[in-house]
């Protein structure tokens, strides 16, 4: 399998007052091609700054962050920026779909960013949309849709460019059972399909859709299975 990103001895620090935070503390990790990750852990265990240094939103205070081959600790703000764009798409708990836009809208704004005129970037979110059996929503806004289907287009925006990996931050959280295993099962079948998806979550109901499954306590790796 393809390794996608590496973590290597990393370790992250928050001020805080006079003293400091340590969120991260001597992390190695490695996500590769065709699996799904879940992380697990208790609130505040780390698990989101993983998430995001894994990503290039945050920096480490020390230790390297490689992807596909470059450090992102070698790159500038705005080439951090590019490479995101353009290879790690994201689903978070709160989805983010952006209200006055119709679900075409939404999931074809990301192409677009990463220079796709209008037309090729709304039959790419066709395409996507299709692809989770949700094409009879495209010209409806956000607030039509149930909170399952709004996740289901949110994992399909992360989805519309293609990139070799996905970062989910508690995607599952406040779905019902059903809600919860069609877009776990939309997840994995992305992992099949080739990409490294890494799930964030304090939800055991996520355990049986993982191909690995990586504790953090107190900012530490404490088991891995």
């Amino acid at each position: 399998m393809e390794n996608i990103a590496r973590l290597k001895n990393v370790v992250k620090k928050y001020p805080s007052g006079d003293k400091e935070i340590t969120a991260l503390n001597e992390t190695s990790l490695e996500v590769k091609g065709k699996e799904l990750m879940l992380i697990i852990g208790p609130s505040g265990s780390g698990k989101t700054t993983l998430l995001l240094i894994l990503g290039g939103i945050e920096n480490p205070t020390s230790g390297e962050v490689i992807f596909k081959g470059h450090k992102l600790n070698n790159l500038s703000e705005n080439e951090r920026t590019d490479l995101r764009l353009h290879n790690i798409g994201f689903v978070f708990q709160n989805i983010n779909l952006i209200k006055p836009l119709k679900i075409m809208e939404n999931v074809s704004f990301p192409a677009q960013m990463v220079h796709h005129d209008i037309k090729k970037a709304k039959q790419m979110a066709e395409d996507v949309v299709k692809k989770i059996g949700m094409e009879e929503k495209l010209n409806n806004y956000p607030e039509e849709l149930s909170g399952g289907e709004q996740q289901r287009i949110a994992v399909a925006r992360a989805l519309v460019t293609n990139p070799p990996l996905l970062l989910c931050d508690e995607p599952t959280a406040s779905l019902d059972k059903d809600s919860l295993d069609t877009v776990m099962k939309e997840l994995k079948k992305s992992a099949d399909d080739g990409k490294g998806v890494v799930v964030v979550s304090h939800d055991k109901r996520l355990e049986g859709y993982a191909d690995r499954i990586i504790e953090v306590v107190d900012g530490k790796i404490k088991n891995e299975s």
